[in-house]
């Protein structure tokens, strides 16, 4: 199977939620369902049957977290030697060259990708056509709304 690069904030975000799931969620969930099972019959028991939909929820998000760490390839992106370029990991401040707006994105992998926090993954249409590019260069990206073409006005690391 192939590694999926994440930066390590994102596997350490990934670890935090994995660890509360396990052990603050599913003990309080083992607990609800205990206090379920004591008022008796099950078949009529909402507070029952919405503990075990808890409990399936949150024993789907583990595997799946447990799944993508260790799928996980965690790229240390302090150590990365760019010349410049811009790779997985760069935050990189554009320059939208239709209205001058700035914005600001850092390229992650696909399960901390967030655009409200500015991090977008590595396979996205921009991600993928400001790979490789370098400050000053001017790159066009083919969005839902049409083309949009930015310039970079900084690559950094940290």
């Amino acid at each position: 199977m192939t590694r999926v690069p994440m930066t390590q904030r994102g596997a350490a975000k990934l670890r935090s939620e994995l660890q509360q799931l396990k052990h603050v969620e599913r003990p309080r969930i083992i607990k609800d369902l205990a206090e379920a099972r004591a008022h008796g019959d099950l078949k009529e028991n909402a507070e029952y049957h919405a503990a075990r939909e808890q409990q399936s929820f949150v024993e789907g998000r583990i595997a799946d977290l447990e799944f993508k760490l260790s799928m996980a390839e965690v790229i240390d992106v302090s150590r990365l030697q760019s010349n410049g370029r811009v790779i997985f990991g760069a935050i990189v401040e554009l320059e939208a060259q239709d209205s001058g707006e700035a914005v600001t994105y850092q390229i992650v992998g696909e399960e901390e990708a967030d655009i409200k926090e500015g991090l977008i993954s590595y396979t996205s249409p921009i991600a993928r056509a400001l790979i490789g590019r370098a400050e000053g260069d001017e790159v066009t990206v083919s969005a839902p709304g049409g083309q949009r073409r930015y310039e970079i006005i900084a690559v950094r690391f940290g």
